[in-house]
């Protein structure tokens, strides 16, 4: 790649050049902005990296009238300040910068923290992927046994966390061990039940005075996700209140609706399962990432089935990069469990087929699930996505602590 780095101290100056250098890439190095916006629009770089406090000109200033210049739009515009204050991580976004790095650098990851900023792919990864209690224990040790969780990265935007199960105290534990001064994140819930929510008082970085998470989930009524998060830690039910968190905590009620955070767009869908449940689909540029559960397709053959929901949920996930559904039983298991609000290998591969979507992921395993049955559920769904027609689609069941990039 082609940078450009703009910073009006000779020190900070030589040491980015040296590590964009060390790591394969071109750079230019300017200590004046002001020549700085002169140059950019005829070099065209990769990637412009900028100070903030800089004279002349500087960093948001310059970052916005480089976005003026329609030949840079695809320029990557990265923000680098030793100030780490909320307001101006806002700032630098207004103005068109696409990441924000606060020094003082690191040396050892400061180019792969600028590689990540300047992505276009998401990363999602899953910490929990269970279902309705954890189940530790030697039967449960290649898939693991902790309950919903789900994570997704996207340059530039705060974390994204999809539910608070049990799996959510090992993304704790991962996010408490980096050197982020400050964690900002939404977490997105999918319903209240238990297994969904109860975990929410072991997230370490709620604690944190400084830290910022907006909450996001399904109105229930008379029951807002305010008080169904916060009412599960008073009095007999948790030794400690939501009040002792430090962190700065925003809640918002949601229905069928749309959100925009950037370059996310996050729309929602009612689903088939007991109370409020909401299924979310997010689309980040041409990338289309979809977290369905728990959610119930009755069998063709069975009165409660409705056609009319199917053909909107295939819709809702149509095209998908990757499908992340409740398949919580097996063929033979479904029969005694109907009406519990899950779905079976059949259905789940029906919706898969029907919106041609290019990645299933198994989710929300049944607790009576080992991982032998996992890996039996996981084969009789490949070979009825090649009954239907469908063995394009990559099928699998990933496992707590992986990853995947879309």
């Amino acid at each position: 790649m082609k940078f450009y780095v703009v910073d009006d101290d000779p020190d900070i100056l030589a040491l980015i050049g040296l590590l964009i250098k060390g790591a394969g890439h071109s750079v230019v190095l300017a200590d004046s902005s002001k020549r700085a916006l002169s140059e950019i629009p005829q070099a065209r770089p990769d990637c412009v990296i900028t100070d903030v406090m800089m004279p002349e000109i500087d960093g948001f200033e310059l970052t916005r009238e480089l976005r003026k210049h329609a030949e840079l739009a695809a320029t990557k515009i990265v923000v680098l300040s030793a100030k780490s204050y909320e307001f101006d991580r806002r700032r630098a976004k207004e103005m068109g910068a696409d990441g924000y790095i606060t020094k003082p650098i690191q040396r050892d990851t400061f180019v792969q923290d600028v590689m990540r900023t300047v992505s276009d792919h998401i990363t999602v990864s899953y910490w929990g992927v269970h279902g309705t209690l954890p189940v530790p224990g030697p039967d449960t040790v290649r898939y693991g046994g902790n309950t919903p969780c789900v994570s997704m990265e996207v340059a530039g935007e705060p974390l994204f966390i999809f539910d608070c199960g049990s799996g959510i105290r090992q993304l704790s534990a991962h996010l408490m061990s980096g050197k982020n001064q400050r964690l900002n994140g939404r977490i997105f819930i999918s319903h209240t039940h238990w297994d969904h929510i109860n975990t929410v008082a072991f997230f370490a970085p709620l604690y944190a005075r400084g830290n910022e998470f907006e909450i996001y989930g399904p109105h229930q009524g008379d029951l807002t996700i305010d008080r169904a998060v916060s009412a599960q830690m008073e009095g007999v039910y948790f030794p400690v209140t939501i009040r002792e968190f430090g962190a700065r905590l925003i809640f918002r009620d949601l229905r069928e609706e749309s959100l925009t955070f950037g370059p996310v767009r996050i729309d929602t869908m009612l689903l088939s399962h007991p109370g409020y449940c909401l299924g979310y689909r997010v689309t980040v540029r041409d990338r289309k990432f979809c977290y369905i559960t728990d959610n119930e397709l009755y069998n063709p053959d069975d009165p409660r089935h409705d056609e009319r929901y199917v053909k909107r949920l295939a819709e809702f996930v149509s095209g998908a990069d990757v499908l992340i559904t409740d398949t919580t039983y097996r063929d033979h298991e479904y029969g005694a469990k109907v009406d519990w609000g899950h779905s079976s290998v059949s259905q789940v591969a029906n919706l898969a087929a029907r919106a041609q979507v290019k990645r299933l992921h198994l989710f929300h395993h049944d607790p009576d699930q080992t991982d032998a049955d996992i890996d039996l559920k996981l084969q009789e769904m490949r070979e009825k996505l090649d009954e239907l027609g469908a063995g394009a689609v990559i099928c699998e069941a990933p496992a707590e602590l992986s990853k995947l990039v879309i």
